[in-house]
This record gives structure tokens, sequence and C-alpha cells, in this order.
């Protein structure tokens, strides 16, 4: 039928996992929006996925807490005329939301300090800067 959602390099959610559910959907197409079910609800178990490594799964599952209904993932493509552009879409925005959520955390921010001459190159800069000012003031200290 179609290809499986590649989410990082070998891993991939067959279609198996993936369960789809069609309705009307609002916007543009005239009487045939009012027969056609093109809107596309995609859901995908996420904590009952065998497809997905543990180590994947476990990062998924933290860090889509606020999306997660019953260990379950839902996402509604309807802004296509086309049940399969629709279908193509919701697809392609689970792949990327997924991938996004599995990608391993950054390295931690290591915190370094200025050299001692960019620190005294900055203060001689603010110096100079209020000597130029302190000429503008209209006022001789003779």
């Amino acid at each position: 039928m179609s290809d499986p959602v590649r989410i990082r390099g070998s891993v991939v959610i067959p279609d198996a996992e993936l369960s789809w559910r069609f309705s009307r959907s609002s916007g543009p197409g005239g009487q045939h929006v009012n027969t056609s079910d093109t809107a596309a609800e995609l859901s995908f178990d996420l904590a009952g996925s065998v497809s997905l490594p543990q180590p994947y799964k476990d990062r998924a599952l933290q860090r889509l807490a606020g999306r997660l209904v019953g260990g379950v993932i839902t996402i509604r493509a309807e802004e296509y005329r086309s049940q399969l552009r629709n279908r193509d879409a919701a697809k392609a925005r689970l792949a990327a939301l997924l991938t996004e959520a599995t990608a391993p955390p950054p390295k931690p921010r290591r915190p370094t300090k200025p050299s001692r001459r960019v620190h005294e190159r900055r203060l001689e800069n603010k110096r100079r800067r209020g000597e130029v000012k302190r000429g503008r003031s209209g006022r001789f200290d003779i």
C-alpha cells in the first residue's frame, strides 16, 4: 500500500501499527465536502509499539506526555481536498514529531569564562567611550 513511517536510521513504524479514521473535513470543496470523508485522523499507540526501541520509546513518552491520551498520539490532517494527500500529510507530521521526540538530548553546556585580554579590552573601550562622552558635556575641568 504505502511506505512505512521512517523515524531515524533504520527505525520504521509499519502500517500495521497505525490506525486511521476518516471524517468530513471543513473548508473549500463545495458540495463535494458534504459527501466525502477526506479528513484523516491518524492514531499511533506509542506506549504499546513494538517497532520502536525502548530508549526511543522512553524518550518520546517523556517528551510527548502532554499530547498523549492513554499512550496514544493522534494527528488530524484536513488541509487538502483529497483523502490520500491528507493521509500523507498526517504520516509526514507523525514522522517529524517522532523524529524530534526521539532525538538524543543535547550535550550539556560547559560554562566558559572570557579571557583576561578580552576583559581588559572591554574595560578599556568602556573607559575610552566614557571619556568621549565626558568631553561632550560642555563643562571644562581646568
